[in-house]
């Protein structure tokens, strides 16, 4: 009796994170003004964790607990590195440079990009991310610190999900217009939500090895926020 209690309570609380995502996604792409992107993105994780909590799961299987902090900051610093050289590599090549290309990055000062990779990024896109689809949902699912491969496909899949809204803008990216452009959108957004439940399931490989949240924050910050450097970067050395 008590197994199914404890199991009807994490599919309620599964389906509440899932309605908790769904409104905080749409709040942040088409409710909210441009500075609470970032606290939208920090309560919701909060909230998540609370929810987690309170539904019986601890914090290692979120990957929340203290004595992973220092395998998963290894684990993560050695990711970061991985990817900011990627990027450099990327950008000395000239035949790699159109893949930061990407016009939703615009033409913004020092100050803006500042703001867009140490603040709004890492909290209202990477902690929010990290803590529902690398920590929160594949607890609930039934992972923890050991790899199962339902909880990490099923937190992948509500993660390419969640990649619906972006995806909608890809075509204003020069490499993706240029090798994809020719495809309906609806086609172009499929892709690019499966392109993203891939990328989940590496991120929840990182944070499998790392024992740590820790890890792939560091990882998907070096993703975006890299990203979003080199592309300009790139636009103000043209």
């Amino acid at each position: 009796m008590g197994a199914r209690t404890g199991e009807g309570i994490r599919v309620v609380a599964v389906t509440v994170a899932v309605l908790l995502l769904a409104t905080a996604t749409f709040l942040a792409n088409r409710v909210l003004p441009g500075w609470a992107y970032p606290v939208c993105g920090t309560v919701t994780a909060v909230l998540l964790v609370v929810l987690a909590r309170s539904s019986g799961v601890a914090a290692t299987a979120m990957g929340l607990g203290r004595r992973q902090l220092g395998r998963g900051a290894v684990v993560g610093l050695i990711g970061m590195g991985l990817v900011l050289l990627t990027f450099a590599v990327a950008l000395a090549v000239p035949a790699f440079r159109p893949l930061f290309d990407d016009g939703r990055v615009g033409s913004p000062d020092l100050t803006e990009v500042l703001w867009q990779t140490l603040i709004r990024i890492p909290l209202g896109t990477v902690l929010v991310e990290e803590v529902a689809f690398r920590g929160v949902l594949p607890a609930l699912l039934g992972g923890g610190q050991r790899w199962r491969w339902g909880p990490v496909l099923g937190a992948a899949g509500l993660f390419g999900l969640w990649h619906l809204l972006p995806s909608l803008a890809l075509v204003r990216n020069a490499a993706v217009a240029g090798t994809l452009g020719g495809l309906p959108l609806w086609l172009l957004s499929v892709l690019a939500m499966l392109a993203a439940a891939g990328a989940g399931v590496f991120l929840h490989w990182w944070r499998h090895t790392g024992r740590s949240l820790l890890a792939p924050v560091a990882v998907h910050t070096a993703t975006n926020s890299g990203g979003l450097a080199a592309a300009w970067w790139l636009l103000a050395h043209r």
